[in-house]
């Protein structure tokens, strides 16, 4: 866990992807719906209707394996809808740092792949450095090659319908988790989110959870009470 289980208690919103806490963390569940009873929402994204999804305010469902094109469309959707902590993101992420001439990402591979080696060169991938070796950085966030722009041009191409024709989420149900979850970018709301199994068991598990890093870190849900990516073990 990044934060601890009491610690859901303080959310305002949470979102369980990937695991089903009512059935396999009970005591987890415990802290859940005490944080349901203050007022929180629950926003479930599952394949399945399961006891978790019972007691949720939004069950999503979703095509098994396709949780990075469901996350992906809530990246989109924050930055579209200027959902986004500045200050956080300004001060606290690599978002204002400039990214280095190198870098691209076309037909769905990033520069510097080596076919027969079948890996990257990730050097082709640095940062933009100024004379004293120093990343650049433009905390207007407006740079062409800082991180957040090509952040933004990567998302755009989850669009709500795209996302749902993938997933195959009814699109008000999608939205609607869109809309109440990125609500939480606010300074006064937390919203956590927690995955098990159901996440990290893919052959792409780990960009499973780092899609939910790098919305977490948008929102600003890291690093304060109720927020956090939170990986439910025993």
């Amino acid at each position: 866990m990044t934060n601890h289980w009491i610690d859901m208690i303080n959310a305002d919103v949470v979102l369980i992807m990937g695991g089903n806490p009512a059935e396999d963390h009970p005591i987890a569940m415990n802290w859940l719906t005490r944080t349901k009873e203050r007022g929180a929402y629950i926003l479930h994204v599952d394949p399945r209707f399961n006891r978790t999804s019972s007691i949720a305010d939004v069950w999503a469902k979703l095509r098994s394996g396709t949780d990075i094109a469901f996350v992906g469309g809530m990246i989109r959707y924050a930055i579209e809808h200027n959902r986004i902590q500045q200050e956080y993101v300004r001060e606290y992420t690599n978002a204002s740092w400039i990214v280095g001439e190198g870098y691209d990402f076309t037909d769905g591979l990033f520069s510097g792949f080596d076919p027969k080696a079948v890996r990257y060169d990730r050097g082709r991938w640095a940062y933009a450095l100024d004379a004293q070796g120093r990343p650049r950085r433009d905390p207007t966030l407006k740079h062409p090659r800082c991180v957040f722009r090509l952040l933004e041009r990567h998302f755009a191409r989850y669009d709500a319908d795209t996302v749902c024709r993938i997933t195959g989420t009814p699109k008000e149900a999608y939205l609607r988790v869109c809309d109440i979850y990125t609500s939480t970018y606010a300074p006064d709301r937390a919203g956590t989110w927690l995955y098990a199994m159901g996440t990290a068991q893919h052959s792409h598990g780990t960009q499973n959870i780092r899609s939910y890093a790098i919305l977490q870190l948008l929102l600003g849900n890291i690093g304060v009470a109720g927020g956090g990516v939170n990986a439910m073990r025993g």
